[in-house]
């Protein structure tokens, strides 16, 4: 009996379509983000999410952005606004928030 292999992009896409997975999975994005400002990380994960729930061509549609500029935006080399990061967020059922740093201990 043999098994199909899938990879891990396969995996990553499937357990995102999860909402409570997706959500702690941009929430841990996002948090990378803060501390190493490494945006493409941030923007992969919002694509990955964006795939895993209706595609990019779905969410494009719903948008109102065209197509190639959504994933000019997702892209490593993407630099979009608040605004459209927000739009997406917002369709893809999340949005931003914003929480008081915890400070550290000793602080």
């Amino acid at each position: 009996m043999s098994k199909k292999l899938r990879n891990h992009e396969e995996v990553v896409i499937e357990q995102l379509r999860n909402p409570e997975i997706a959500k702690a999975y941009l929430d841990v994005a996002l948090e990378e983000y803060e501390q190493d400002g490494d945006l493409a990380f941030f923007l992969e994960a919002l694509r990955n999410v964006a795939q895993a729930r209706s595609g990019i061509t779905h969410l494009a549609e719903t948008t109102g952005l065209n197509r190639p500029n959504l994933y000019r935006v997702l892209s490593p080399e993407g630099n979009p606004e608040l605004r459209t990061i927000s739009l997406i967020l917002h369709n893809l059922g999340y949005r931003l928030s914003v929480q008081p740093i915890q400070p550290s201990p000793g602080n």
